[in-house]
């Protein structure tokens, strides 16, 4: 007499069990990678758009964007040279916050700096 033969499923086929486990561990290690990745990464805002450049109000605090084809507007001067801040609370964007410049020139600290 013949008796049928059972099978096992091809040996590529996961078993349920083993399906679950390896979309568990696929979906923590993309959560961990997700998580990690990121950590690093710092978002930074410059302080102006492309084409322009900031000036500072003599005797205050205050910034302005220029376009790089104009001069500040009046009460504005361009901000010494190495002196420029760029990103938000960059070195000199925090230096500037303290200090300004006066009529003539010159550095100095800022009045409204509390």
């Amino acid at each position: 007499m013949h008796t049928p033969r059972k099978t096992n499923p091809p040996a590529t086929a996961p078993r349920p069990g083993k399906t679950r486990l390896i979309a568990t561990a696929l979906a923590s290690a993309t959560a961990v990678i997700a998580l990690a990745g990121c950590a690093g990464v710092e978002y930074r805002e410059d302080i102006c758009n492309s084409g322009e450049y900031p000036a500072l109000s003599v005797g205050g605090t205050g910034s302005v964007c220029v376009s790089d084809k104009q001069e500040p507007p009046a009460g504005f001067v361009r901000y010494p040279e190495g002196k420029v801040p760029r990103q938000v609370d960059d070195e000199w964007d925090v230096y500037w916050n303290t200090h300004t410049l006066d009529k003539d020139g010159n550095i100095i600290d800022a009045p409204d700096a509390g």
